[in-house]
């Protein structure tokens, strides 16, 4: 697997300071990671079924990847999707995502993003 941009950025801002990114990063680092696991379904469904690909919404991706790609993986990427989203998202009301918390969504979404690009799945 190459290392998309999403990918990169993310595991700088994990990695280091960025200038200009104090209290922005984790928010920041939390959508590259979502991209990253929209890129991988977009793959992922350009290859099994075009047709669904084509579809710009995401959830409708999710709900029928359970279908494609079996319950656990479709499970897993809808909880990795929301657990993402809603990282990215200001809450006034709870701290934000952590850098560990990010790095082990980071090494859930690596390892959903393995499955998706080497699963077996019927096409459409």
């Amino acid at each position: 697997m190459t290392t998309s941009l999403y990918l990169a950025t993310a595991d700088r801002m994990l990695s280091s300071v960025i200038r200009g990114t104090r209290g922005a990063w984790p928010r920041a680092c939390a959508w590259l990671l979502c991209h990253e696991l929209e890129a991988a379904m977009d793959r992922y469904w350009a290859r099994v079924c075009p047709e669904i690909g084509r579809t710009r919404v995401q959830r409708p991706k999710l709900l029928l990847l359970a279908h494609y790609a079996g319950p656990d993986l479709g499970r897993r990427a809808s909880y990795l999707w929301w657990a993402l989203s809603r990282a990215g998202h200001h809450h006034h009301y709870e701290l934000g995502v952590t850098a560990a918390e990010l790095t082990r969504l980071r090494t859930e979404l690596l390892d959903l993003v393995a499955l998706l690009d080497h699963s077996e799945a019927p096409t459409c």
